[in-house]
């Protein structure tokens, strides 16, 4: 699997929108779990898995997902700013690997939802992918 330098990668997330994206994809496509996952408050909901968890669950779901070698591409779709919180919606195309070794390609929504903490940075505080369509593309 190749990965993502992330040598000089900065995981300062701002207030626009464009820059939060280009973090999250190359903090995602690093394929390090624990580099996306510094991302998220401590309880944070993510159902990247599929379902919406928190926590320990959701840091063992992201490691172990990208641990596979997904690669995500998204584009900000739309995106609203109010006070402390952010809440940007994008359209995403994700490539895994199946169990069986198949490649997928999943394209759909996500809402993302994050805040501002004390210190100034933002955060991510909801993480929703929607699936909106499956395609096999073979092994």
């Amino acid at each position: 699997m190749t990965q993502t330098d992330v040598s000089n990668l900065s995981l300062e997330l701002t207030d626009d929108p464009e820059t939060q994206n280009a973090v999250f994809l190359a903090a995602f496509n690093s394929g390090r779990g624990d580099l996306f996952d510094l991302l998220y408050r401590s309880d944070a909901i993510s159902n990247l898995s599929g379902q919406p968890l928190a926590g320990a669950a959701r840091t063992e779901a992201i490691t172990k997902l990208l641990a596979t070698g997904p690669k995500l591409h998204s584009v900000v779709r739309d995106s609203v700013v109010a006070g402390d919180t952010s809440l940007i919606i994008v359209g995403f195309e994700l490539e895994v690997t199946a169990a069986d070794g198949t490649r997928q390609r999943i394209t759909g929504r996500c809402t993302d939802v994050l805040v501002r903490e004390p210190d100034g940075k933002w955060i991510m505080a909801v993480d929703r992918p929607v699936a909106e369509h499956t395609e096999t593309l073979g092994a």
